[in-house]
């Protein structure tokens, strides 16, 4: 019985603590702008890590990729929460703006695969300083959907975006 009033207990305050961010994963749409919203926001501006956390399934990873200063190339991969640990004071303290500036969406029943391009500024209409592309693998449990997995790559003199990936 104290097992089942604990799994309640959990669940009630589970659903009122991410209650209120529902619209941001009914559709693939809405949870990829939650994504880029999250993320975004002036210096000095606090960002919303439970709102970020809750758009990603329980063991969603976040993947970027990089070119080290021996030319080897890798890739990362963190939880949210070592994202939030190891990017979040940089985006609060230096201001960050992601934008989409094009999406490719494949969907097949309960799964997606969104190519999202973007841009990188450091103020809402400041200059670019960086572009790439996320490749974000999407859930539908038949409730909402939620992220698998973030796995992204910068634009670079030798690895530019196709013109076909700029779509707005």
């Amino acid at each position: 019985m104290k097992i089942f009033l604990l799994s309640v207990m959990l669940i009630c305050c589970t659903t009122s603590i991410f209650g209120q961010y529902q619209s941001d994963t009914e559709s693939i749409q809405s949870t990829i702008d939650a994504l880029y919203e999250v993320i975004s926001g002036e210096a000095g501006e606090a960002r919303d890590w439970d709102r970020f956390k809750n758009l990603f399934a329980p063991d969603g990873r976040l993947i970027p990729t990089y070119t080290d200063r021996e030319g080897n190339i890798g890739y990362l991969s963190w939880t949210p929460e070592e994202y939030i640990e190891r990017a979040g004071s940089s985006l609060e303290r230096d201001g960050f703006f992601e934008s989409e500036i094009g999406q490719v969406v494949e969907q097949f029943g309960n799964i997606a695969h969104v190519f999202s391009t973007y841009d990188s500024r450091r103020t809402k209409e400041g200059e670019v300083f960086m572009r790439g592309i996320n490749s974000i693998q999407l859930f539908n449990d038949g409730n909402r959907w939620w992220i698998i997995s973030v796995f992204w790559s910068s634009e670079n003199p030798a690895n530019p975006i196709p013109a076909k990936y700029i779509n707005r």
